[in-house]
């Protein structure tokens, strides 16, 4: 066993007598030594109850006849983060708990991992480290939040974070008092959980169940159920199998099991972040996933279930409707269904039975909202790398459109000038400098969409960034616009007014620029530098790729 570096042998006596300072015993020495990679956090919603799922995987690993450690990661949430500096740090963070993992399982010498991550960055980090390290691992998510309730002329309507912001956007148009908003802000988030929506959360913690790195039910079971705790302890015990087997991610985590992952997200129409994500984990597995071929998958699965915010449902709802596994047995015949899981079986094998129970939360293949896929990478001369698109969340009015651009070059600058209604009906919002690279960290833009769609315009104005989109986010925003303008990528040279073209149907997003008059303009950009010159930041964007490749580390 690994852990045999830190047990066994004389000149290991300094080791093991370490190890019986924190309770180890001498038959403990014989067990395999299972790390507890937990994310416990008392700032962040969704991690707050983590402790508990911890105790519960730990139980199980004592059952299974292994000695649980847990040890710890950071946590961002995303949402508190939001619109001010703290947001650069989110997605840099990915990177930061991946280290970090691999730093404390390699010291340490564990044997076999329970991964206990919930919120957007922590999963693909979390991920990122497994397919790093390749040693026996399984995953628990902390669940997620129910939805909240607002009682509202004798009707009880759910709600959300995403309720939140679009709520400040009717504010800001005097169709909503401050006394409304203050009402709906103490209900929307009712406690422990990822956000209760198909967010940027969910959506990986879904992800991680399809891509068979989680057993059924990681994904929607709520953070209060207490089905989430018995999977916690059910995980701890397959984790001893997974260990016996030999199981090793890079088994699990494979092209075949990526196309999977992303298949479960076009029939879901999940975070656009879930590109960005599963590009850099099959990058840390060793596999080649080119982004084209996100686009072949999403022509070839259909969309059949549209939770919050594309609809009112939530993943509570997702859950009693079959969960994953029923939305698997629906595309059961477009996935490969050979592919590994932790459970031991195949794809296949691992959702036989399931049954969707609620045809208004999952639809059948022969009638889904859409034929293709939620999400959409689109290419052209304004993205020569890609750009993308929550395709499911974007009005039918939007799917093509075409209008004068009006750029700004930070997040801050385009949400002043939509709360002052300075953006017009047709017009196409370039928000840019706020790619990896450029921000740095890639904030996600959910203020300036969220206002744009409180204040009714998501149906007459785009917005294209180079940064990221929160997986709340509606409307037709088209982000990780690639190569990004830090990098002279053609987002750099759009000036206002020149005509900017989307067709989300077709792939397409170009700005009517010819190529000489890009070159010219490209040639006068002054050499990008960098807002920040200190700290980790200054680190990250000298060592970060672009958002087409994962925005992972330069290798």
């Amino acid at each position: 066993m690994r852990s045999d570096n830190v047990t066994k042998g004389i000149e290991r006596a300094g080791h093991r007598a370490l190890l019986r300072a924190l309770g180890v015993s001498r038959e403990d020495f014989t067990k395999p030594f299972v790390g507890i990679v937990n994310s416990f956090s008392e700032i962040v919603p969704g991690h707050i109850h983590l402790e508990a799922i911890a105790r519960a995987a730990k139980e199980g690993v004592r059952s299974g006849g292994g000695v649980p450690f847990e040890v710890n990661t950071i946590a961002v949430c995303d949402g508190i983060a939001m619109n001010h500096p703290g947001m650069k740090y989110s997605l840099p963070s990915r990177e930061l708990i991946a280290d970090s993992v691999e730093t404390v399982v390699e010291a340490h010498a564990f044997d076999a991992l329970v991964f206990i991550p919930n919120c957007d960055k922590v999963v693909p980090g979390m991920l990122m480290a497994a397919a790093r390290l390749n040693i026996p691992a399984i995953f628990v998510s902390g669940g997620p939040m129910l939805a909240g309730r607002l009682s509202k002329n004798g009707q009880n309507r759910p709600v959300d974070l995403n309720s939140v912001f679009l709520a400040v956007g009717r504010v800001v148009k005097g169709e909503m008092t401050e006394a409304e908003l203050d009402e709906l802000e103490a209900v929307a988030c009712p406690g422990c959980g990822s956000c209760s929506g198909m967010f940027t959360a969910n959506t990986m913690n879904c992800l991680t169940e399809a891509l068979g790195m989680a057993l059924p039910g990681n994904g929607t079971i709520p953070a209060v159920d207490a089905r989430r705790a018995c999977l916690a302890y059910e995980t701890g015990q397959q984790v001893m199998s997974v260990l016996s087997q030999n199981l090793l991610p890079r088994d699990i985590i494979t092209k075949e099991s990526i196309c999977n992952a992303f298949a479960v997200d076009m029939a879901l129409g999940g975070s656009t972040n879930s590109v960005l994500h599963l590009i850099a984990i099959a990058d840390e597995a060793g596999v080649d996933f080119p982004l084209p071929l996100v686009n072949e998958i999403s022509q070839r699965i259909p969309h059949i279930s549209k939770i919050s915010p594309a609809s009112d449902y939530h993943i509570e709802d997702l859950d009693l409707a079959g969960g994953i596994p029923a939305v698997m047995q629906e595309i059961s015949s477009l996935l490969n269904s050979k592919a590994r899981t932790v459970s031991g079986k195949s794809l296949a094998a691992s959702v036989k039975g399931a049954k969707v129970k609620n045809r208004e939360v999952i639809r059948s293949v022969s009638e889904p909202y859409s034929p293709t896929g939620g999400l959409v990478v689109l290419f052209g001369n304004l993205a020569p790398e890609g750009g993308v698109v929550k395709s499911a969340a974007v009005a039918s009015e939007m799917l093509v459109h075409q209008g004068p651009a009006r750029v700004f070059d930070d997040e801050e600058e385009a949400t002043r000038a939509i709360m002052k209604e300075k953006i017009k009906p047709g017009e196409v919002v370039v928000i840019r400098y706020e790619g990896p690279k450029g921000g740095p960290g890639m904030r996600e833009m959910l203020t300036p969409t969220s206002l744009l769609s409180g204040m009714g315009m998501d149906k007459e104005v785009a917005l294209i960034t180079d940064g990221r989109f929160s997986g709340a986010t509606r409307g037709a925003a088209i982000g990780h616009v690639s190569p990004e303008a830090a990098s002279g990528g053609p987002i750099a040279a759009v000036q206002d007014g020149d005509i900017i073209k989307i067709d989300i149907p077709a792939h397409k997003l170009e700005v009517e620029i010819d190529e000489a008059e890009m070159k010219r303009r490209l040639a006068q950009l002054p050499e990008f530098e960098s807002k920040v010159q200190e700290g980790y930041l200054k680190r990250y964007a000298e060592k970060v790729s672009s958002a087409s490749s994962g925005a992972v580390f330069v290798k």
